[in-house]
């Protein structure tokens, strides 16, 4: 059943209209008719079977069935990452870690970094959509781009991944006793000496150099495995 998203969505309602975006993707791309079947959540962990019952020229009104709560994850997980100068990479680690789960993701500004912005506004979108592809319940949160020191003060207990020699522990064996993991993941040209010595604990993904958005979803799915 297809899965569509209505941040609004409460335990109270019995009716709702899609906004414009949701109705034309379904009545333009998917054909969707009167007394078609769907499924609505909002995000945030509220599910609900739903019917259409009007299909006007800018909006699709639906009919709600029993809404129930579907619980989270059974972890978090935060990946701090710096997005590639290749920003396809960017954007396919952002479908693939909500497909395999993530709570956050915040984009990282660090000493190595050579993309130095990202358009927020599409990476929601890329988040949504594999969310709704998925049939999950709760989008992850995409951030603002953030200096690696800003990050690091907020986050004062997360785990390093980098390529530098020196002493690393599995991220299996740790992410099996954490249920909160907080996860930095660098830059095409690893993080720098200095950024490397501001945190405590570094982390192992395998004896392989991985590129950074493969490292990101090596650790997305280690995790997950886990858990």
């Amino acid at each position: 059943m297809d899965l569509f998203y209505h941040p609004s969505l409460t335990l109270l309602d019995k009716q709702i209209e899609l906004d414009s975006e949701e109705s034309k993707h379904l009545t333009k791309v998917l054909r969707k008719k009167r007394g078609d079947k769907l499924m609505i959540t909002n995000g945030k962990g509220l599910r609900a079977p739903a019917t259409i019952i009007e299909i006007a020229s800018k909006k699709v009104t639906v009919d709600l069935e029993e809404i129930t709560e579907i619980a989270p994850l059974a972890y978090r997980l935060h990946i701090g990452i710096a997005p590639p100068k290749n920003i396809s990479r960017f954007e396919w680690f952002l479908e693939k870690a909500t497909e395999i789960g993530i709570t956050e993701i915040t984009p990282l500004l660090c000493d190595h970094s050579e993309r130095k912005n990202i358009k927020l506004e599409r990476a929601e979108k890329i988040v949504l959509a594999a969310l709704k592809q998925s049939q999950q319940s709760h989008l992850p949160t995409v951030h603002p781009m953030t200096s690696f020191a800003d990050f690091v003060v907020a986050h004062p207990q997360a785990w390093m991944a980098h390529c530098a020699e020196g002493k690393k522990t599995a991220l299996f064996d740790l992410a099996k006793e954490q249920k909160n993991i907080t996860l930095l993941i660098g830059p095409e040209g690893d993080f720098s000496a200095e950024e490397i010595k501001s945190i405590e604990l570094a982390v192992s993904l395998g004896e392989q150099r991985l590129r950074t958005e493969t490292a990101a979803i090596v650790a997305c799915q280690t995790i997950a495995l886990a858990q």
